[in-house]
Parts: structure tokens; sequence; C-alpha cells
């Protein structure tokens, strides 16, 4: 059982995502308040992986109103992603092919946990843009026969 806090759907609308993983996220005490809020935007959220550990940089999470400036934390810091040493190992390999990336895909809770979700991702050029926006309206206007069809 997940309750979504944010998604990234421009993500998925400018990347191939080939491959999807799951990491916990190590955040501080006002920050894990802001996110129960919601106040959190994933727009610009990319992972890279630094001397072995994997971080979060572009997320921003709102500070918390009530808290007072020595407990805040700063909105745009980087971090730290929880994952088995394989898999930052197998992201790590991922990232040395030319135009691949790893976007935030969504944020979301599961078990009382922050998790987000990571996408291998393939920059998409402009023509394959219009491809998809293409697919999209064909199978729009099929659906629309159908229950029209149906209807009848």
């Amino acid at each position: 059982m997940s309750q979504e806090i944010a998604s990234n759907r421009k993500a998925r609308r400018d990347y191939h995502i080939l491959e999807t993983y799951e990491a916990g996220m190590e955040l501080k005490g006002t920050e894990v308040k802001s996110v129960r809020g919601g106040k959190v935007n994933i727009a610009d959220a990319f992972a890279r992986v630094e001397k072995g550990q994997m971080f979060l940089y572009g997320c921003h999470i709102q500070p918390w109103e009530t808290a007072g400036k020595w407990f805040q934390h700063e909105s745009r810091r980087p971090r730290r992603l929880l994952l088995h040493k394989q898999e930052i190992r197998k992201l790590e390999h991922a990232m040395e092919v030319k135009g691949s990336t790893l976007p935030c895909l969504r944020m979301y809770w599961k078990n009382g946990r922050v998790k987000v979700e990571l996408g291998v991702g393939k920059g998409k050029t402009h023509g394959d843009q219009r491809q998809d926006l293409k697919q999209k309206v064909e199978m729009r206007e099929a659906q629309r026969e159908v229950a029209r069809f149906n209807r009848q």
C-alpha cells in the first residue's frame, strides 16, 4: 500500500525509461514534516553516483514553517538515497552510456517510509516526442470509435 507524494510526468515525456528502481531516502525531521504536508517538487530531480553512494539532486522540499533556523533544513540540498551496493554498481555502469540519466519519476510513502522511484532514462529526440503524441491521439480516437460502436 503506497500513497503518492509527488510525481514527475515530464520525465516520461522527455526520456525513454528502460528500468526503474526503488530507493529509500535519508531525510531530516523537518523534511519529513514538509513531505507529510505535500510540500515537495521533484520536477528537476535526478540521481548521481558519487564515491560509491547515490545522491538525489534538484529535489525541492519546502522549509517547515514553525521550525527555528537552528533545526531548519536547506530546501535544495543533495539527499542520500538508500540502495544496495549491487544496485548502485549496476546504476553506475548504466550511467557510463552516453545520453543516459537517472531522473526521479515519483516519490511515495511505503510502510511509513519515503521512497523514490528512479528510472534509467535515455533522452528522447523531438521526433520521438511527436511520435508518442501521435500514438496517444490514435489510441484516443480508436477508443472513441469502440465506445460509439458499443452504444449503438
